[in-house]
């Protein structure tokens, strides 16, 4: 699917003056959320959509600051800012039950779903949770270079000013060594950050590595605490939160048992072994399924 395509079957919900882009597939009951992260949009699941359309509803949104959607410059773009407004899309949606894919960022806005949750302010309810790579707690979290200088003080010049192939080639870094992204699938992140004058705010969007140091605790606990079934999905060779992610993982969680690792695979599983990732997602939601009828 190219990006144009992804484009073209997607539309807009309008929060407040932002417009919001999103893709929702399938009218089956409890669809599954798929989540994106920094730098990149809902596009990081165009090679996993075909597959998992087959057998659920589904649902993707740019964040506000990514992809498609609004990028005002004078926004919050706090974690809490972008949970106000999923939940906004999901009472749009009328979607009492979904199940959540996330990557990166999005396990982040998952933390702080299940934060609101043991609060009684969710206003869906959250059937089963599948973690791509991501930096859970701040303590392992390796940005690359160009994510500290987006955070440093000459962080709004240097996301304005921050030459094309730099870009590309930091993004490139953070994937397996045998799995690099093609030149033309480089461009298409590119063209989803420099959408609607993306640059001139990316040193807004990373200020979530702060917050994860702030919210610590705030976003550990419903870790510790989930009671929805969990897998984690994990590329090993990940420089930012691959092997030593899921070593702090396990002393933190130890309660989840259910991590899939993924040899030689980096920060982008969904992209680097669609496939893989497929089967791995579609494995958890049978036992899922399983655990379910039991109980029943």
């Amino acid at each position: 699917m190219t990006l144009d395509e992804w484009r073209a079957g997607g539309t807009y919900f309008r929060h407040g003056k932002l417009d919001i882009f999103y893709r929702h597939s399938g009218d089956g009951v409890d669809p599954v959320l798929c989540l994106h992260g920094f730098p990149a949009a809902s596009f990081d699941y165009h090679k996993v959509w075909g597959q998992l359309s087959q057998r659920f509803g589904l649902l993707a949104f740019d964040m506000v600051g990514y992809g498609f959607s609004s990028k005002p410059s004078q926004w919050g773009y706090t974690t809490f800012d972008q949970v106000d407004v999923l939940q906004d899309l999901i009472a749009h949606l009328g979607i009492p039950r979904l199940h959540i894919l996330a990557h990166d960022y999005g396990n982040t806005i998952t933390q702080e779903l299940l934060a609101r949750e043991s609060e009684g302010r969710s206003n869906f309810e959250i059937a089963s949770i599948c973690f791509l790579n991501g930096a859970l707690f701040p303590e392992t979290h390796r940005p690359i270079l160009a994510q500290k200088l987006l955070i440093s003080p000459f962080g709004s010049l240097f996301g304005r000013l921050i030459p094309d192939p730099v870009f590309k080639k930091n993004l490139a870094k953070v994937f397996g060594p045998e799995t690099k992204p093609a030149e033309s699938e480089l461009d298409n992140y590119l063209t989803l950050f420099k959408h609607n004058n993306g640059k001139r705010i990316a040193h807004r969007l990373i200020r979530y590595m702060t917050e994860r140091a702030k919210y610590r605790e705030r976003w550990l606990r419903p870790l510790q605490q989930m009671t929805q079934p969990f897998r984690f999905i994990n590329g090993l060779a990940d420089p930012v939160s691959g092997e030593h992610l899921v070593k702090r993982f396990r002393e933190i969680v130890p309660a989840q048992k259910d991590i899939v690792e993924l040899s030689g695979i980096g920060h982008f599983p969904h992209l680097e072994c669609p496939d893989k990732v497929t089967v791995a997602y579609l494995e958890f939601r049978d036992r899922v399924a399983v655990e379910n009828r039991e109980r029943a």
